[in-house]
């Protein structure tokens, strides 16, 4: 029994969600003409309370997007120096939209609103980049699924707003937030410029994710869309199993928390685990105390069980909850860190 903890990224559709893709409705979507990738975009736009989506085919064409969006050649924007958009996106902000990024470090890739305050460069000073852009990430991957004080998002659009700064955020993985939370995506309709949320972690579809914003932004985001390549033809087949993850898969993520709580308190308990990072939502990220056992050794001998996880360097490593990860391989996992 094969058991895949490296990302929630490596789930297969359900037979429910096979179901809606095989008897789904489709058509160009490159001329706006796919009736199941507008209903999901309709779908999403209006969980979200703002006026129009855009379906893309990856969450990093998404954040790559907005940024552009939001940016001219030589701004720069801010981000926690744990984002995604900064560490996992192939060096897209430079590349996509010749912006730099002003670094913050802050606690589990959250940042504070004095943070991203002082962080600004003064409009007025040409000899450094126009800041014109604020990101934030919920959940935080790097920051081992970490999920933001809404209180603070708030403080930092008032910053936004003072200093005529956009703001983004990468809501990759939103979904666990606002189920880990209790919160509503109109909460953050309300507060975003734009969002991009994925529908391939933890909700389980094979591809997908989708831009939300005004419609003025999200008609210039289709433009940008299809200069990066993500325009697709019969999309609805993806975009169905969109809409049925977001009918039927967004409450049980919280049985994903729950494993990933009962992995983390195991693993405190072994001597040979130095730390555990806080852990909230999915992602578990831990320290090997190399004075006991190696990473490699740690690695190879889950490997032997067929278990698989990631490294993410400096002794740190990772597992991610998600839907195939059954009850059966959870106690199996519990064991076998237990026999080590």
């Amino acid at each position: 029994m094969k058991i895949n903890l490296i990302s929630d990224t490596v789930t297969k559709p359900s037979p429910g969600m096979l179901d809606a893709m095989m008897s789904a409705e489709v058509g160009d979507d490159v001329f706006k003409a796919d009736p199941t990738v507008n209903r999901l975009e309709e779908k999403v736009a209006i969980m979200f309370n703002r006026e129009a989506a855009l379906y893309f085919p990856s969450g990093t064409m998404t954040n790559q997007t907005a940024i552009k969006l939001h940016t001219n050649p030589g701004d720069q924007l801010i981000c926690d120096k744990y984002a995604h958009v900064y560490n996992y996106e192939g060096g897209g902000v430079s590349f996509n939209s010749g912006v730099s990024c002003k670094l913050i470090d802050g606690h589990l890739g959250m940042m504070t609103s004095d943070q991203v305050e002082e962080a600004i460069n003064p409009p007025d000073f040409y000899h450094s980049p126009l800041t014109s852009l604020v990101c934030a990430e919920n959940t935080t991957n790097k920051g081992g699924g970490a999920c933001w004080n809404f209180s603070e998002l708030l403080r930092i659009k008032e910053v936004c707003q003072k200093h005529g700064l956009a703001y983004h955020l990468d809501g990759a993985r939103i979904w666990n937030a606002l189920v880990e939370k209790g919160e509503s995506a109109k909460q953050y309709g309300e507060l975003f410029d734009t969002i991009s949320v994925c529908l391939s972690k933890g909700l389980g579809c094979p591809v997908g994710s989708v831009l939300v914003g005004d419609k003025e932004m999200i008609d210039k985001a289709l433009r940008i869309r299809k200069i990066l390549g993500g325009g697709m033809r019969q999309a609805g087949f993806m975009a169905a199993a969109g809409i049925y993850a977001l009918d039927n898969q967004i409450n049980r993520l919280a049985d994903d928390h729950k494993k990933a709580r009962e992995i983390g308190s195991l693993l405190q308990s072994l001597l040979f685990i130095k730390k555990v990072e806080p852990l909230e939502t999915n992602i578990i990220i831990f320290e090997i105390n190399e004075d006991y056992l190696s990473v490699e050794d740690f690695i190879e001998k889950l490997l032997k069980k067929d278990i698989h996880i990631i490294g993410m360097g400096s002794s740190k490593l990772r597992m991610v909850t998600h839907m195939d990860y059954t009850d059966q391989m959870h106690e199996t996992l519990l064991k076998t860190l237990k026999s080590l």
